[in-house]
């Protein structure tokens, strides 16, 4: 009875092989561009949006984005109740924000990702601001994490 019970067993996982999914790889892959290649005007969106993100912190005053600056779903998370508490949160470990360096701009085959340095008036601060700009030169991610001096493209996941 129990090598009846072992066999169907065996049978029921040799039945219940899972299915291979295949991906296109080329979607996932990042690549940095050089500086010949950067659009030099979505530099400048980059880098005015993503600092007028940081600096509500210092001013306590955040003008709303709009559909010609971000997609629909930046618009949604960017609320100034949420940038109200992040604020909180690094103004008292981080202190003020003082500017934003560009470290990189990566590519994968949707999004350009700007890759900036944010420097706070504490020493100890060490964040990082990537922004996420997609095919119709919208923002459609902006992501606040520690710094790395490693890019780490596993991170851009949204």
């Amino acid at each position: 009875m129990k090598k009846a019970g072992l066999i169907i067993c065996l049978l029921l996982l040799i039945g219940c092989k899972s299915k291979t999914i295949t991906r296109d790889t080329e979607d996932l892959k990042v690549k940095k561009v050089s500086s010949a290649e950067i659009n030099a005007s979505q530099q400048k969106k980059a880098y005015e949006l993503g600092k007028r993100v940081l600096e509500t912190c210092n001013t306590s005053k955040f003008k709303p984005f709009n559909e010609t600056e971000v997609t629909q779903s930046v618009r949604e998370n960017t609320t100034e109740e949420r940038l109200t508490k992040t604020c909180l949160r690094f103004r008292q470990y981080y202190g003020s924000f003082i500017d934003l360096k560009l470290d990189g701009v990566y590519k994968t085959k949707q999004e350009v990702i700007y890759r900036y340095h944010a420097l706070y008036s504490k020493k100890v601060a060490n964040k990082e601001l990537r922004i996420f700009v997609n095919e119709d030169n919208l923002i459609s991610a902006i992501k606040s994490m520690d710094w790395d001096e490693k890019f780490d493209s596993k991170i851009t996941d949204q």
